[in-house]
């Protein structure tokens, strides 16, 4: 057991390290969205949540993203747009993570959140 706790812990700062190491480019203002998104594929003991909160924070985006029992993983996602968008393209990018599926639904704003947290 302390083996794997280890190993996690490898690919965490790993995960932390590669997203720190993101130029974040400039962008332009754009209109604030939430999405509802459930992610479908090998997104589960891959680091999938860790980087998506990482990137999440670093872009000023709020929400919250955990594993479902089925393997899956769903997320809620608060801010610009192509922010949002940037996130997702970066994500889709990634060699170590194979998201078959994204379902995408529009959600009401939430005004009040401040911060994307894994839950």
């Amino acid at each position: 057991m302390k083996i794997k706790k280890m190993l996690k812990q490898i690919r965490n700062n790993y995960v932390i390290e590669q997203v720190r190491k993101i130029n974040i480019p400039e962008f332009e203002p754009d209109k604030i969205m939430r999405y509802h998104i459930i992610f479908s594929g090998r997104v589960q003991r891959v680091g999938f949540r860790l980087e998506i909160e990482q990137l999440a924070l670093r872009l000023k985006l709020t929400g919250w993203i955990k594993n479902l029992e089925s393997g899956n993983v769903e997320m809620e996602i608060q801010g610009m747009k192509n922010k949002i968008d940037y996130l997702l393209e970066f994500m889709n990018s990634l060699k170590r993570i194979k998201i078959s599926q994204m379902q995408k639904d529009i959600r009401t704003v939430l005004n009040q959140e401040e911060e994307f947290k894994i839950i």
